[in-house]
């Protein structure tokens, strides 16, 4: 009998029943969607972040010991100490080896840019890379790293150089327009009693101090300054999760933590975690992280999800307004049904009972209906904003599930009140 009054209900006023299925699929939709894309989004706002710049950057022991104490900096004459291009790869055996997404070394060297037309020589800063490196890791896999991925930002008058290239360069914007290079000309510069020509390919603005330098393929620089397989510093683009209080707290000593937070900070992507295993596996190596870049990355991510979580509940709360006003007009509508009822005997918390099995009936279908459409505009808005898919999470389900019901109920609770107040003298007699 009351399986059949519920049926009987739900098919007398569908059109409501309706609006109240689409009211909470609606809500449904956005929650899933958001759930989805929240879960998702730190790798996603990272890989964005991640075409800005590296944000760590790898030295030599000593060199970052007196940049630290004297602000002396590697190229300068008196810290220079160098890593082995050889170790590089090691980079990508770490634990968080897949968090690595790229990297690039650099050999700095002060040299002259001597003039053609035998006019005043000019002392300018020459960079070696990678431009464009396919690597044979030691564990077997292979990479494609390079500068080229890591300043895609940069404007080129050119083009990039290649993994081919070898007396080519590539010159700032700022020693360009001084020395009059264009891109097709040839410079000659001076490292000691060495001399090299190379051909300028592209004229670069990288809006920074990268302006005032020559850029060059790494073996290039390495011959030139008679330092084979030695690099000046490495900079690093890894995925990172925003630090916290435990990560900060390892930063300043590891050995300071506990055993099991010393376990939770190194199985988490924490920038200091990933230094730290950078520095184990290079040769006395100092690991910094980019603070610019690495606090921009959490902040811009916690704002995201920040934003995305306000969404949520705001939509959950427009729906749980929708709700109560629908499931109300409706109790409203079958107030002389429920009189009758309550005349006939039945007690408050049945007649309530009823008409909650029928919104929750209702909201189990306008979830589910919302659940999947959620799932494609989660996949719209990953398309839209980050060029990629979302990742479907299983956690989302119950969370979405405990969302619809609780709203559910919210929404009942006025139509509840209407009813519980109702008496069935005063509406039998249309008062």
């Amino acid at each position: 009998m009351f399986f059949r009054m519920i049926k009987g209900a739900l098919f007398r006023q569908r059109g409501k029943m309706l609006m109240v299925a689409f009211t909470i699929a609606l809500g449904s939709s956005l929650a899933t969607a958001m759930l989805n894309v929240m879960l998702d989004v730190g790798d996603k706002v990272n890989q964005e972040l991640k075409t800005y710049g590296a944000n760590i950057n790898v030295l030599p022991r000593g060199a970052s010991l007196l940049d630290d104490l004297y602000g002396v900096s590697e190229g300068s004459g008196v810290s220079d100490k160098y890593l082995n291009e050889a170790e590089l790869g090691n980079i990508k055996t770490i634990f968080w080896a897949f968090n690595i997404v790229d990297f690039t070394p650099y050999l700095n060297a002060r040299v002259r840019l001597l003039s053609p037309g035998g006019g005043p020589d000019a002392e300018v800063k020459l960079v070696g890379t990678w431009f464009d490196r396919h690597l044979e890791l030691p564990t077997g896999e292979e990479l494609d790293t390079g500068m080229r991925n890591m300043k895609s930002w940069w404007d080129l008058r050119g083009r990039w150089l290649n993994g081919t290239d070898r007396d080519a360069a590539m010159v700032g914007e700022a020693v360009a327009a001084r020395r009059r290079i264009n891109a097709g000309d040839t410079i000659t510069v001076q490292a000691g009693n060495r001399v090299k020509n190379f051909t300028v390919e592209a004229i670069f603005s990288a809006g920074g101090a990268e302006d005032e330098e020559i850029y060059v393929p790494l073996e290039a620089a390495q011959e030139l300054t008679g330092r084979p397989g030695l690099v000046s510093r490495v900079e690093v683009s890894a995925l990172t999760t925003p630090d916290n209080e435990l990560s900060r707290r390892a930063a300043q000593d590891p050995k300071s933590l506990s055993i099991k937070d010393q376990e939770t900070w190194y199985c988490t992507a924490y920038v200091s975690a990933i230094c730290y295993q950078i520095d184990e596996v290079i040769t006395d190596a100092v690991s910094k992280p980019i603070r610019q870049v690495a606090e921009s990355e959490g902040v811009v991510l916690e704002k995201t999800q920040l934003l995305m979580l306000l969404i949520t509940i705001l939509s959950l709360a427009g729906s749980s307004l929708g709700i109560s006003n629908l499931v109300t007009a409706s109790v409203m509508e079958r107030a002389n049904e429920i009189g009758l009822l309550k005349a006939v005997g039945a007690r408050d918390g049945a007649v309530s009972c009823l008409v909650l099995t029928e919104v929750v009936i209702t909201g189990i279908i306008g979830g589910a209906a919302g659940y999947f459409a959620g799932l494609g505009f989660a996949q719209i808005i990953g398309q839209s904003v980050f060029n990629s898919s979302i990742d479907i999470k299983p956690m989302v389900i119950p969370l979405v599930a405990v969302l619809v019901f609780l709203v559910t109920m919210a929404g009942s609770i006025p139509s509840i009140r209407l009813l519980l107040s109702l008496r069935p003298a005063e509406v039998l007699h249309g008062r």
